[in-house]
């Protein structure tokens, strides 16, 4: 019965490349390592230095363990793995939160690294997989300073006064407000109001037939009463469709700050939700068509997918479980 093949170790690489060295011949090399001398002729045919054909038994090892990883990479999962993880990436979930949901669950241990690999993999082949990656969509232009024509309303509350706990996201009921347009601003009023609490990334969206401070109080006091009890701050941009906030304020007990102009990043949570909301209505596209079932099968489908920020639980468990 023939020996079975096993690849030579870096200790027995070492005694190779010294015998090698000495002027021994692969038969002769492979009795002394008590290896098998086609063992030994394949070692230095596939690792020896393709430069000057010397074999250099460090380099060698590395040569060797650089293609044992390239041809196993992929290998330990299987088909109906791969299926799994492709159908998590269908509902726009990210490489990231794919990883740590099936990691959470049990499922598969598998690295966010990989799933991007396949996916490039997947392009390469033609695939279509990496268009239901976030920035698939994502066109880039150059912002130069502009005057901002959105109208100015004195005596509003600006978030240095907002209590120092909202900052601290330890409290469920401290949501971010905004609106989002579809085509350029004059070629359609109709856009789509966002929601989002801080805590836990919940999201709400209605949508508006024109960008007025009456149709979003409409749209957000038909929010408000979805979850009542659980709306105690809500921060804004400055953009003229907040300025009857305090018609709302009326009516409940929410309190509106306003984020200082310029400033996006203070309402970072509310920014990066629109960013995958985005995925979903790209800018450009009209929303005029878009309904408010829509609406809330976008928000569902969001507050469904795992937050890496939570350990990969989603904001429906976040915030209706709290």
């Amino acid at each position: 019965m023939g020996m079975k093949y096993r690849q030579l170790n870096g200790e027995e690489r070492s005694v190779l490349a010294a015998l090698r060295l000495v002027g021994l011949k692969p038969a002769e090399i492979a009795r002394e390592l008590g290896r098998h001398r086609s063992t030994v002729s394949r070692e230095l045919k596939r690792n020896a230095a393709p430069y000057d054909g010397w074999y250099r038994a460090r380099r060698a090892h590395q040569r060797a363990h650089a293609r044992r990883y390239r041809s196993r990479r992929n290998s330990q999962f299987g088909r109906g793995q791969w299926e799994r993880v492709e159908g998590l990436l269908r509902e726009e979930w990210s490489p990231e939160q794919v990883s740590g949901h099936l990691r959470l669950k049990q499922e598969l241990a598998i690295s966010h690294e990989t799933i991007y690999r396949h996916i490039w993999r997947d392009l390469r082949s033609g695939g279509t997989l990496h268009e239901h990656l976030r920035g698939a969509r994502k066109s880039c232009r150059k912002r130069y300073g502009c005057y901002d024509s959105r109208g100015r309303l004195a005596g509003k509350r600006m978030i240095g006064e907002r209590p120092a706990r909202v900052e601290r996201r330890r409290q469920i009921g401290h949501w971010e407000i905004d609106t989002m347009m579809g085509e350029s601003p004059g070629e359609s009023s109709h856009c789509v109001l966002t929601l989002v609490e801080r805590k836990s990334g919940y999201l709400m969206l209605g949508k508006l037939p024109a960008r007025t401070a009456a149709e979003t109080n409409r749209a957000l006091l038909g929010l408000l009463a979805r979850h009542p009890g659980r709306m105690r701050t809500i921060t804004a941009d400055n953009g003229t469709e907040f300025h009857w906030y305090g018609q709302v304020e009326a009516v409940s007990p929410v309190k509106f700050y306003f984020a200082t102009p310029h400033h996006s990043w203070e309402r970072g949570t509310n920014e990066n939700t629109n960013g995958l909301i985005r995925q979903y209505l790209p800018k450009g596209a009209t929303m005029a068509r878009v309904t408010q079932s829509e609406c809330d099968l976008i928000a569902e489908h969001l507050n469904n997918r795992p937050r890496k920020r939570h350990g990969y639980k989603t904001p429906n468990q976040c915030f209706l479980q709290t």
